[in-house]
């Protein structure tokens, strides 16, 4: 007769969510980072391969430390999970990494991508959208959301965040590829 009320629910939870998002978003690009991460964000626009390399690598790092060696071992553990296939663990892992460590992003950019693996495209726009409050320039939740919202089937929507990722690191390969088969998709060619 239809879809399950779950998934309705699941994917009525996303576009409210991602309508939200988007203006958080955008409000919160123009608030100023800390020196060295506006450095470093200035440098991913660098034309030279290994200064935005680099910015990006620095800025990867820091995203990703914790500051507590327990929460760094959780989220070690979710990692080889998900490597493993089991998306299942590496929620449970990234979720006690939360409860603990509430500001910390890396851990909700990560749970969303085991959200993902799931199937569960309102829990992971949810914690984009929790991560992109914490970091509005997280390149990688940005391009994560274009993914959930490419599996969705809502093409604009996957393009909008795609631009806004490039708009901090224009030189994501992935997301390049996506905004170029995107857009020929909405002029009608054949790819």
């Amino acid at each position: 007769m239809g879809a399950p009320s779950g998934y309705l629910n699941r994917v009525v939870a996303a576009l409210l969510t991602a309508v939200l998002l988007f203006g958080a978003a955008a409000q919160a690009m123009a608030q100023p980072a800390p020196a060295q991460e506006a450095q470093e964000l200035e440098a991913l626009k660098s034309p030279d391969g290994p200064t935005w390399r680099k910015a990006e690598s620095d800025l990867l790092r820091q995203w990703s430390l914790s500051g507590s060696p327990a929460m760094d071992l959780l989220m070690e553990r979710a990692q080889a999970a998900l490597k493993a296939g089991d998306p299942n663990a590496a929620v449970g892992h990234l979720t006690a990494v939360i409860d603990h460590a509430p500001t910390f992003e890396d851990a909700y950019n990560l749970r969303a991508a085991a959200y993902v693996q799931l199937g569960l495209f309102g829990p992971a726009v949810a914690d984009i959208g929790k991560a992109l409050t914490l970091n509005p320039h997280d390149f990688r939740a940005l391009s994560g959301l274009g993914m959930i919202f490419e599996g969705m089937n809502r093409p604009k929507d996957a393009l909008a965040a795609y631009q806004m990722a490039l708009a901090i690191h224009p030189h994501l390969a992935r997301v390049l590829r996506a905004v170029k088969r995107l857009q020929a998709q909405a002029a009608g060619q054949e790819l």
